[in-house]
Protein backbone atom coordinates (compact mmCIF):
# COMPACT_ATOMS: atom_id res chain seq x y z
CA UNK A 1 0.00 0.00 0.00
CA UNK A 2 1.16 3.43 -0.46
CA UNK A 3 -0.16 7.10 0.78
CA UNK A 4 0.86 10.36 -0.53
CA UNK A 5 0.70 13.61 0.42
CA UNK A 6 -0.64 15.81 -2.51
CA UNK A 7 -0.96 19.61 -3.48
CA UNK A 8 -2.60 21.40 -6.43
CA UNK A 9 0.10 21.53 -9.05
CA UNK A 10 1.41 24.90 -10.53
CA UNK A 11 0.22 25.57 -13.88
CA UNK A 12 3.28 27.76 -14.45
CA UNK A 13 5.85 25.05 -13.58
CA UNK A 14 3.46 22.87 -15.45
CA UNK A 15 3.42 24.97 -19.00
CA UNK A 16 7.28 25.45 -18.78
CA UNK A 17 7.85 21.34 -19.63
CA UNK A 18 7.77 20.87 -23.41
CA UNK A 19 5.94 18.33 -25.29
CA UNK A 20 9.43 17.01 -26.66
CA UNK A 21 10.68 16.35 -22.78
CA UNK A 22 7.66 13.84 -22.24
CA UNK A 23 9.14 11.97 -25.27
CA UNK A 24 12.68 11.94 -23.53
CA UNK A 25 13.48 8.54 -21.73
CA UNK A 26 13.61 8.99 -18.34
CA UNK A 27 16.69 7.85 -16.73
CA UNK A 28 16.05 5.32 -14.17
CA UNK A 29 17.27 5.71 -10.36
CA UNK A 30 16.92 2.89 -8.32
CA UNK A 31 16.59 3.83 -4.07
CA UNK A 32 15.70 1.29 -1.43
CA UNK A 33 14.12 2.76 1.33
CA UNK A 34 15.38 0.14 4.18
CA UNK A 35 16.61 -3.50 3.09
CA UNK A 36 15.75 -7.12 4.09
CA UNK A 37 17.88 -6.94 6.98
CA UNK A 38 15.57 -3.98 8.61
CA UNK A 39 17.85 -1.61 8.56
CA UNK A 40 16.89 2.16 8.90
CA UNK A 41 18.21 3.77 5.58
CA UNK A 42 18.39 5.03 2.19
CA UNK A 43 20.18 3.05 -0.52
CA UNK A 44 21.40 5.44 -1.84
CA UNK A 45 21.01 8.20 0.48
CA UNK A 46 22.70 10.87 -1.85
CA UNK A 47 20.92 11.61 -5.14
CA UNK A 48 22.07 13.81 -7.77
CA UNK A 49 19.94 15.18 -10.72
CA UNK A 50 20.12 17.62 -13.86
CA UNK A 51 17.27 20.57 -14.34
CA UNK A 52 15.66 19.85 -17.45
CA UNK A 53 16.36 15.96 -17.52
CA UNK A 54 13.37 13.18 -17.22
CA UNK A 55 14.17 11.01 -14.27
CA UNK A 56 12.33 8.06 -13.13
CA UNK A 57 12.60 6.93 -8.99
CA UNK A 58 12.33 3.52 -8.76
CA UNK A 59 11.15 3.61 -4.89
CA UNK A 60 11.21 0.15 -3.11
CA UNK A 61 10.70 -1.04 0.66
CA UNK A 62 12.20 -4.39 1.04
CA UNK A 63 11.99 -4.31 4.85
CA UNK A 64 9.45 -5.31 7.43
CA UNK A 65 9.12 -1.28 8.53
CA UNK A 66 7.70 1.38 6.62
CA UNK A 67 9.31 3.93 5.38
CA UNK A 68 8.59 7.53 4.29
CA UNK A 69 10.33 9.31 1.39
CA UNK A 70 10.26 12.65 2.46
CA UNK A 71 11.87 15.73 0.52
CA UNK A 72 9.22 18.51 0.64
CA UNK A 73 11.51 21.43 -0.71
CA UNK A 74 12.98 18.97 -3.37
CA UNK A 75 9.44 18.50 -4.02
CA UNK A 76 8.38 22.00 -4.67
CA UNK A 77 11.31 22.38 -6.92
CA UNK A 78 10.40 19.68 -9.41
CA UNK A 79 7.51 18.85 -12.26
CA UNK A 80 5.82 15.88 -11.23
CA UNK A 81 4.72 14.03 -14.24
CA UNK A 82 3.35 11.39 -12.00
CA UNK A 83 3.40 8.48 -9.25
CA UNK A 84 2.94 5.19 -9.84
CA UNK A 85 1.79 2.28 -7.81
CA UNK A 86 0.18 -1.21 -8.48
CA UNK A 87 -2.54 0.14 -10.83
CA UNK A 88 -2.61 3.78 -9.53
CA UNK A 89 -1.21 6.76 -11.11
CA UNK A 90 -1.26 9.61 -9.26
CA UNK A 91 -0.46 13.40 -11.25
CA UNK A 92 0.51 16.66 -9.43
CA UNK A 93 2.47 18.13 -6.70
CA UNK A 94 4.09 15.46 -4.38
CA UNK A 95 5.48 16.31 -1.24
CA UNK A 96 5.65 12.32 0.44
CA UNK A 97 5.85 9.15 -0.44
CA UNK A 98 4.99 6.84 2.15
CA UNK A 99 5.69 2.63 1.29
CA UNK A 100 4.92 0.28 3.21
CA UNK A 101 6.39 -3.04 3.74
CA UNK A 102 7.32 -5.12 0.65
CA UNK A 103 5.51 -1.84 -1.63
CA UNK A 104 7.26 -0.01 -4.64
CA UNK A 105 6.51 2.95 -6.62
CA UNK A 106 7.77 4.67 -9.88
CA UNK A 107 7.83 8.79 -9.43
CA UNK A 108 8.59 10.40 -12.97
CA UNK A 109 9.74 13.79 -12.93
CA UNK A 110 11.74 16.78 -14.47
CA UNK A 111 14.22 18.98 -11.31
CA UNK A 112 13.55 22.48 -12.28
CA UNK A 113 15.45 24.31 -9.96
CA UNK A 114 19.33 23.57 -8.76
CA UNK A 115 19.96 23.55 -5.42
CA UNK A 116 20.90 20.78 -2.58
CA UNK A 117 17.72 19.40 -0.98
CA UNK A 118 17.36 17.10 2.70
CA UNK A 119 15.43 13.73 2.34
CA UNK A 120 14.44 11.55 5.19
CA UNK A 121 12.32 9.27 6.51
CA UNK A 122 9.16 10.96 8.42
CA UNK A 123 8.48 8.19 10.47
CA UNK A 124 9.09 8.34 13.95
CA UNK A 125 12.41 7.83 15.48
CA UNK A 126 13.42 6.87 11.54
CA UNK A 127 15.39 10.65 10.53
CA UNK A 128 16.95 10.26 13.96
CA UNK A 129 18.38 6.65 13.15
CA UNK A 130 19.64 7.81 10.63
CA UNK A 131 17.46 7.61 8.11
CA UNK A 132 18.48 10.86 6.07
CA UNK A 133 20.53 11.63 2.88
CA UNK A 134 20.73 14.76 0.31
CA UNK A 135 19.50 15.37 -3.11
CA UNK A 136 21.57 17.86 -5.30
CA UNK A 137 20.12 19.04 -8.42
CA UNK A 138 22.13 20.81 -11.05
CA UNK A 139 22.00 22.37 -13.53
Amino acid sequence: MLCFGVSNIQPTLAANVSGDLLKQAAIEIPVSLGNAANEIKFEPNNLEFVTGKRYNLRLTNPSQLKHYFTAKDFADSIWTQKVEAGKVEVKGAIHEVELKPGATAEWVFVPLKPGKYTLRCSVPGHTEAGMTGEITVNN
